[in-house]
């Protein structure tokens, strides 16, 4: 009974992020998106639902073995019955994927552009494949045979294999069998073919190795190959061992290499794929009717399409690309700007390069005795670590705090850990048990016997690669009490066996999870509500990437009951459902455009105060108990009233909002109001206030 009372009450979390990815295969089908960013969007897509697999429906598949007690609060519906929701509706979404797939080929098409396969290439292409594959991709393709009375070959769980079928034309009956990892990581996925002046000819990898196994297999003589492409998703997580003996990062290394044994939680195959290797692998990979097995298109991985080659006739208008802040428009010193006063940019409609210019400055600045950074995730060739390193061999003391548990970025962060340990920088790995994700920078220096303090707030990684498509909000300051509270984490991440509890209990202008930041968020909810019940305005607008908390979530609850107006920017999992007895239904939106909504907005009226916050943290457990985050009080009134402009544009959207309800039908806003696009117009806001 508990669980069918908490389903009225609470959408499983899982399910509410099936419904954001939906969002993103939208995209893929509206009218108004260009035609090369319709592929990326069933890339990212793709991509989307691979790390789902990897994790959520892993997490899902073990905690089946858990008390339902336990279960209840966490996923609101047993994990069995979510699972199988799971199944229903993946199978669903592959149906609409293969049909927004058949569409965009036929969108294609009407610009002369064409993916061949084996079957439909000329003569001289043949002749051109041949050598490609002679030339680029033999000495990377390794077939394994499979037999019955041997293991399964160990599979990744990010590659695409070609499952071949092989057989002569005098047996009647039995068939061979061999798989192929497909190897675009290293030659990559497409390659173009030579083709008519009007016309591009694409290929995709699997199909020039498919045109090519009579040639790989002429040993045995076979003249008859099916083959078809597949993938498995794996379990991504992995138990850090509880060795007092092994340090983290030794742990981190030992846990990614333990993912190559995660179990399998996603069979994807070709539909077309021969009955009896379909059978083999099912079997082999100790799959059962209860695991999701999935049939699907020609083609998988589609994540690769992200970096489709740019072959049509689009140019992104020119309008819509960055610009600098005011301030730094006239190559102005980053640091003499933030010294006089706070500044806020939001990506990727500013410039990223003011952050990585003020690294610069601090790098080669004499009188700049030191740098603090927590570092997330890093662009491949990060320009902050290069600007970093620089300070370091400029003898500036260097602190970066490298989250080591940062996911499908472990690998990564522990190469950046070692290379900035080379360059004679303190690396910190964070506290045990939880993960470092505020995004915090402090700069000191001495200037005329007085030490100053700046630095930035952010509520997106230090990626410059990323924050061109993620947008985000960060604040350069160099309020002292910030600065102050600052300094407060980096001294509890430097004692991580010790609870930081008694150093971040002081912040005034931060607000630090795990100790403080819930409990702060429930007070200015509580405030609200005092209002409401007395009859003067009370409002919220919050705006997250997600919402599955079930304390705040339910506190949301007591405020609608109470009268407070609550209005929502949620990019992603949404688990509130609006009840009968609210006073003011909440009211939340989702926009899915051309960037990812990633900034973590909160604005309480506060009695006319107008309190708003920037945040890493959105409301998950996870976060609010599990993570150091960070969300910063915005003092500068010119720029609380431009956040609240940018929120204001985005509630008013009804170009690319999605209404939340309770049965996530995705249905866009509509309303006899002025188009409002809010990606394009907060655009236009802020180049205006240029």
């Amino acid at each position: 009974m508990k669980h069918k009372k908490l389903s009225q009450h609470f959408n499983p979390r899982d399910i509410t992020w099936l419904a954001f990815n939906e969002r993103v295969m939208q995209e893929a089908t509206d009218k108004t998106t260009p035609l090369p960013m319709k592929i990326r969007f069933l890339g990212i897509f793709s991509n989307n639902l691979d790390e789902f697999f990897r994790v959520r429906v892993a997490g899902l598949m073990r905690a089946m073995n858990f008390k339902q007690k336990i279960l209840s609060d966490t996923f609101y519906q047993p994990p069995s019955k979510i699972l199988q929701k799971i199944n229903d509706t993946v199978i669903k979404h592959q149906q609409d994927f293969d049909k927004a797939w058949g569409k965009i080929r036929r969108e294609m098409a009407q610009q002369n552009v064409f993916i061949k396969t084996a079957e439909n290439i000329t003569t001289k292409q043949k002749e051109f494949v041949k050598q490609y594959f002679d030339e680029t991709v033999e000495s990377n393709v390794i077939p394994i045979l499979l037999q019955e009375n041997r293991p399964m070959p160990y599979l990744r769980d990010k590659s695409l294999y070609l499952g071949v079928a092989m057989r002569r034309k005098d047996w009647k009956y039995r068939s061979n069998f061999a798989v192929i990892e497909i190897p675009s990581r290293f030659v990559g996925r497409f390659v173009t073919l030579p083709s008519e002046k009007n016309e591009k000819h694409l290929m995709l990898l699997e199909d020039i190795i498919i045109a090519m196994l009579p040639e790989i297999f002429s040993y045995f003589e076979y003249d008859d190959f099916q083959a078809h492409t597949f993938k498995v998703t794996k379990d991504a997580e992995f138990d850090l061992d509880s060795d007092i003996g092994t340090n983290l990062a030794e742990k981190i290394e030992k846990g990614v290499k333990s993912r190559r044994k995660g179990k399998p939680t996603r069979f994807v195959f070709d539909k077309e794929m021969d009955k009896s290797l379909l059978e083999f692998l099912i079997r082999k990979l100790n799959l059962t009717k209860k695991d999701s097995i999935i049939p699907g298109g020609k083609i998988h991985n589609f994540r690769d399409f992200m970096d489709f080659p740019d072959v049509f006739n689009y140019k992104k208008p020119i309008e819509r690309t960055s610009f600098d802040y005011p301030e730094f428009a006239n190559n102005r010193r980053i640091t003499d700007v933030i010294l006089k006063k706070d500044v806020l940019l939001t990506f990727p409609y500013h410039n990223y390069r003011p952050v990585i210019d003020l690294l610069r400055e601090s790098a080669m600045d004499p009188d700049v005795k030191s740098i603090q950074i927590t570092i997330y995730r890093l662009a491949d060739d990060s320009k902050i670590a290069n600007a970093l390193i620089n300070a370091a061999r400029n003898g500036k003391q260097v602190t970066a705090m490298v989250e080591l548990q940062a996911r499908f970025d472990e690998e990564a962060n522990l190469r950046w850990k070692e290379r900035l340990e080379e360059e004679g920088i303190e690396v910190l790995v964070g506290i045990p048990n939880k993960k470092v994700h505020a995004k915090l920078c402090i700069i000191k220096k001495r200037l005329n016997g007085k030490t100053l303090q700046y630095g930035f707030v952010s509520t997106g990684n230090f990626n410059e690669k990323t924050a061109k498509v993620y947008s985000d909000h960060l604040l350069f300051t160099a309020d002292r009490t910030i600065m102050a509270d600052i300094n407060k984490v980096f001294n509890a991440l430097r004692i991580p066996k010790e609870n930081p509890a008694h150093i971040l209990k002081n912040c005034k202008n931060l607000m630090i999870c795990p100790q403080f930041m819930r409990e702060k968020i429930m007070h200015y909810i509580d405030k609200e509500i005092e209002e409401a019940k007395a009859g003067r305005k009370a409002e919220m607008i919050i705006k997250i990437n997600a919402l599955s908390d079930h304390s705040l979530t339910k506190k949301l609850y007591e405020a609608a009951t109470a009268g407070v107006s609550i209005k929502m920017i949620v990019r992603g999992i949404y688990c509130a459902v609006n009840q009968k007895h609210f006073k003011k239904e909440i009211e939340a939106i989702s926009i899915v455009d051309e960037y990812l909504e990633h900034a973590r907005i909160m604005y309480f009226y506060h009695k006319g105060s107008e309190d708003i916050y920037i945040s890493s943290a959105d409301w998950m457990t996870r976060n609010l108990d599990h993570r150091i985050e960070a969300a910063v009080k915005i003092n500068d009134k010119n720029l609380k009233t431009e956040l609240k402009n940018i929120l204001e544009i985005q509630l008013s959207d009804n170009v690319k909002a999605r209404i939340l309800d309770k049965k996530m039908s995705n249905q866009y806003v509509q309303n006899k109001e002025k188009e409002i696009r809010s990606q394009v117009e907060i655009y236009r806001f802020l180049k205006a206030e240029r």
